[in-house]
């Protein structure tokens, strides 16, 4: 099915769309399966977001929660809901010209005014000629633009067939038969070139796992310990600390969430309060800092529990947002364990070091250090990086291949622009870095994904990441006053 694409303006926040095809309301819902929903927010494009998530959004249109008039055709939103959608006043503003040219290129072949010589035959020939080959060049142009355009439809119904086609292999024979085929090189291999909308949710559960045994009644408990404390903190701006954790920490974390989502893809409107998804991310991160008091709420964690909640059911999200901030490498980072953390750096080095030793040594000239901009892509699991079908694409195989592949991707973009930071300073690479161009694309990062070999003489990332933990230790150990003395 034809996407539907809305885009949400950054400027002006008024929601324009382009409907290709026949629409979704005019198929119905039949072959729902297929819908793919396209975002266009900024410059930021979203794809291929989960049916789920446009029939919530649509019913945050119709209760106006986020501006209806002018997402649809007019006449057919008015066909499909009933509600009438007022035209924009027109301007009363009078014009001061009695005419109105077509184009500037054709003054050029207008009479000089009464008041003024006119022209020779010489010059209306030469005027005549500069015309035509205006003309010439904005129909050549035209005719480029038009191929482009008809280049880009080409590539997205490909892609649309190929999602499709992939939909049903993961449905029919994958998801039926996960643990015998998840590890085959077919399943891989399709596994890397994205997963469907439709089944994304399912596969990211299955793979990150749920080793801590979380089910949606435990989650029910703890939002709700976590709504009680939200309304004794509004009350009474105190509580007991039964965990060993400070009331004012406690208070810090809950405004630290209220600020936070706000902050949440501010482009897509649908996190910030009034949103359709406004409470529901509240409610995981509330839920969460209840479950994990130790490792509380950290910035960034926003991001990852707002991308699981449009890909799975509200505790589904929980479940592995709980998870996966379990993982060995999330749990470094989130409980801000310098040790671990700079083991992980070394690692990376070694690697960056193998892969763009050029980069590596301009890098070391100014002492610039992974922790300067591999900290933000890690908290955020890439999310707030890179534009939001990227990120999720980046997800996938981050499900696939674990912890590894975090910084392979790191890699990724500093092969990418490579060339670019070859020629800025410490600043300017620091500042490139923190903010990514927004016209990245997933052809050209994974094409650069995959060109990182992630081997160093003969070691794979968990043999080198095992060498460098050993190395410190033994330097742990020399540098310790008990064996000095």
């Amino acid at each position: 099915m034809p996407p539907l694409q809305i885009c949400l303006l950054r400027k002006s926040r008024q929601p324009t769309t382009r409907i290709r095809g026949e629409t979704f309301f005019q198929k119905g819902l039949r072959n729902s399966n297929q819908l793919s929903i396209v975002l266009l927010a900024g410059n930021y494009l979203v794809k291929s977001l989960p049916e789920r998530i446009f029939r919530k959004l649509l019913k945050s249109f119709n209760r106006c929660e986020i501006p209806a008039c002018g997402l649809l055709n007019q006449l057919e939103y008015e066909a499909r809901t009933g509600r009438t959608c007022k035209p924009p006043p027109q301007s009363s503003r009078r014009k001061n010209f009695e005419f109105e040219p077509l184009s500037t290129t054709a003054l050029i072949l207008e009479d000089r005014p009464s008041n003024l010589p006119a022209k020779s035959v010489e010059e209306a020939l030469r005027h005549r000629q500069e015309y035509d080959e205006m003309v010439a060049e904005a129909k050549k142009r035209e005719i480029k633009d038009a191929y482009k355009r008809k280049k880009i439809m080409k590539e997205r119904f490909k892609q649309e067939e190929n999602i499709a086609s992939a939909m049903v292999i993961w449905i029919n024979e994958i998801l039926p038969n996960w643990e015998v085929m998840r590890s085959t090189r077919r399943v891989r291999e399709l596994w890397w070139q994205g997963l469907p909308p439709s089944v994304r949710g399912k596969v990211w559960s299955l793979a990150v796992g749920n080793e801590l045994n979380i089910t949606p009644e435990l989650y029910e408990i703890f939002l709700s310990r976590a709504k009680e404390r939200w309304k004794s903190f509004s009350e009474t701006n105190s509580e007991n600390d039964a965990e060993g954790v400070s009331v004012a920490d406690r208070e810090a974390s809950l405004e630290l969430i209220k600020l936070d989502i706000s902050r949440t893809f501010p482009s897509l409107y649908i996190f910030q309060k009034g949103g359709p998804y406004h409470d529901v991310l509240h409610s995981i991160l509330g839920a969460y800092t209840c479950y994990r008091p130790d490792v509380g709420y950290v910035q960034g964690m926003s991001f990852i529990a707002a991308v699981l909640i449009l890909n799975l059911e509200e505790a589904d999200a929980f479940i592995a947002f709980a998870n996966l901030l379990n993982k060995p490498c999330q749990l470094a980072f989130f409980r801000v364990d310098h040790n671990m953390m700079l083991k992980y750096f070394a690692t990376f080095e070694v690697f960056f070091e193998e892969n763009l030793s050029k980069l590596f040594l301009h890098f070391k000239s100014y002492s610039l250090t992974p922790d300067i901009y591999l900290i933000d892509w890690i908290f955020t699991l890439y999310s707030k990086s890179l534009p939001l079908d990227l990120a999720c694409r980046v997800w996938d195989v981050f499900c696939r291949d674990g912890e590894e592949f975090l910084f392979r991707t790191g890699l990724g973009i500093l092969r990418l622009y490579e060339d670019i930071l070859l020629q800025m300073d410490f600043i300017h690479i620091a500042q490139f870095l923190t903010k990514l161009p927004e016209d990245i694309t997933s052809e050209k990062l994974f094409s650069c994904i995959a060109a990182i070999q992630m081997q160093n003489s003969t070691k794979k990332w968990t043999q080198v990441f095992a060498s460098v933990m050993k190395d410190i230790k033994e330097g742990d150990k020399n540098n310790s006053p008990a064996l000095k003395s």
